[in-house]
């Protein structure tokens, strides 16, 4: 049986599913403190077995009946998507599917060096990079592994050589981490024709101990760069694109600030999440998924599933960041909306 014909749909606040945002592996083999803290994330820790783990036609199927509903862009992410083996075989499966306009990647880029090429091969477009810091000492304290910088570096000029453009750098900045590396950040991948975001520390989770006090606002990063580099803030590329941009005045490049703490997002959310175990979370701080993986292996058929998602989807009134928002003007402590959020991890962004 064919999927039913439901045309782009939208959600209870009139949002449509635009993003398709897959996480292959909850596994990972950094310890960023702001993600997988090493006191939760241990050597005991018991990541999903590989029978719980989606398989490659598994997330295909999935990929082609969201696309049937409105998706157009897709995005692998982990944990740390590049741990996943044989992954530039599930590129080459999406890449297949009718109606996909973008495949991207994000990653911590330690493994990105060896696999760039196979990666552009199998279709990938573009790739995104997580580097927090170009100080060594302090880039090994936030990933918590000692994994050089000049790795990460090596990853980036090898996607760049095999046509992953353009490359987005994605900086998370924690005061007293690493805000005093937010503008030499700004001028290197200025001066490489990159574009570099800077992320507000976010509440993704319970275990990543966040504090409000902990956010550099995206205002003082914006002003941090302007005062050395001037910037003109710009327009969208595209309706719901979380990342406010700045283009430099002299026309060399620009930056993004995703200020998912001080100004809230959540207006234009177009996008959907899908574990690797098959989980569909309809917000990043959600606490509470939808089983898709139960309903494949019960032997659903398409018309089924694109059914399931087109509900779960059309009941959806996801605002959280709205909610967070009007809470920290309150003398109301931010974690208590949700404790039992999904982890980094599990979601991957």
């Amino acid at each position: 049986m064919t999927a039913p014909d439901l045309g782009a749909i939208r959600d209870a606040l009139g949002r449509p599913i635009h993003d398709l945002r897959i996480s292959v592996t909850d596994r990972c083999n950094f310890r960023c403190t702001y993600c997988m803290p090493r006191e939760v994330y241990g050597r005991d820790y018991a990541f999903l077995p590989r029978a719980e783990l989606l398989t490659f036609e598994e997330i295909a199927r999935l990929a082609s009946v969201f696309v049937a509903l409105g998706v157009r862009k897709i995005r692998l992410t982990g944990g740390e998507p590049l741990l996943r083996r044989d992954l530039p075989q599930l590129v080459e499966m999406l890449s297949t599917i009718d109606g996909v306009d973008d495949i991207t990647l994000t990653t911590n880029g330690s493994l990105l060096a060896r696999q760039a090429q196979s990666l552009a091969s199998a279709g990938l477009k573009r790739i995104s990079v997580s580097l927090d810091s170009l100080n060594e000492q302090t880039f090994a304290a936030m990933n918590d592994v000692g994994f050089p910088v000049s790795s990460v570096l090596d990853g980036i000029g090898a996607a760049e050589a095999v046509g992953l453009r353009p490359i987005k750098v994605n900086m998370v900045v924690r005061r007293g981490l690493n805000e005093r590396d937010v503008v030499p950040m700004a001028r290197y991948f200025r001066e490489r024709g990159h574009i570099l975001r800077f992320i507000e520390y976010m509440d993704v989770g319970h275990t990543n101990g966040w504090r409000l006090d902990d956010v550099v606002p995206a205002e003082e990063i914006i002003a941090a760069i302007g005062a050395e580099m001037p910037l003109v803030q710009v327009a969208p590329t595209y309706p719901g694109e979380v990342a406010d941009r700045w283009a430099y005045a002299d026309g060399t490049g620009e930056v993004g600030v995703i200020a998912s703490v001080t100004q809230p997002f959540c207006r234009d959310c177009s996008r959907a999440r899908l574990t690797a175990d098959g989980q569909l979370y309809t917000c990043l701080f959600a606490s509470s998924g939808h089983d898709l993986r139960a309903s494949l292996r019960a032997g659903a058929t398409d018309d089924d599933v694109t059914r399931q998602i087109a509900e779960v989807w059309g009941a959806r009134t996801d605002r959280y960041s709205d909610l967070r928002s009007l809470a920290t003007t309150r003398p109301l402590p931010v974690l208590a909306l949700d404790p039992d959020r999904v982890e980094m991890s599990r979601i991957g962004g």
